[in-house]
């Protein structure tokens, strides 16, 4: 059961309203995780900031977000946010066999050193690993701290993301 409480428009705070038109401005609609952070005003303010850096204005390719957004999702086991974004992988050019690999917690084999810098930092962290200096100066060498922040940030952006939509228990669309 969807368990989403959505807001009528005409029964927004002004906080909310300033929100939601900031949302439905730069989107046209409020996407699933928003119906949910809405609640909390400054919430949904501050993430649809982090959110619109992460896809429009930061350092990471398309195809490195959707590597670490599918790292997360898989492990949340976050069912919505996985078969979202296996389309928007593929979309953003990520090969079937690589979108596999990464749900089966396997090496994807990446020739990017970049995408693999992602791949190998985001599954170590979801792992539990401890990243040894030798391999964390591995990742900062291709990434930077700046790259560093970014992943760091995504993943934790869609850990809430993963976290709302499973939560709510918002149903698969039908595609």
């Amino acid at each position: 059961m969807n368990r989403i409480l959505e807001i009528p428009p005409e029964k927004l705070t002004p906080e909310q309203t300033t929100v939601f038109d900031q949302l439905t401005a730069g989107r046209g609609l409020i996407l699933g995780p928003y119906k949910v952070w809405i609640h909390s005003p400054t919430v949904a303010s501050g993430m649809e900031q982090i959110g619109t850096f992460l896809n429009k204005r930061a350092s990471l390719s398309k195809r490195e977000v959707e590597i670490g957004i599918l790292v997360i999702a898989q492990h949340w086991q976050a069912d919505y946010v996985r078969q979202a974004h296996i389309r928007e992988g593929k979309a953003a050019g990520l090969s079937q066999e690589t979108i596999d690999a990464i749900l089966a917690g396997d090496d994807p084999k990446l020739a990017d050193a970049h995408e693999r810098a992602v791949h190998r930092f985001a599954a170590a962290l979801v792992s539990r690993t401890k990243l040894s200096d030798a391999e964390f100066a591995e990742i900062e060498k291709v990434l930077g701290r700046a790259g560093i922040a970014e992943v760091l940030v995504l993943l934790g952006y869609y850990t809430s993301v993963s976290m709302a939509m499973k939560v709510h228990e918002v149903p698969i669309p039908q595609r």
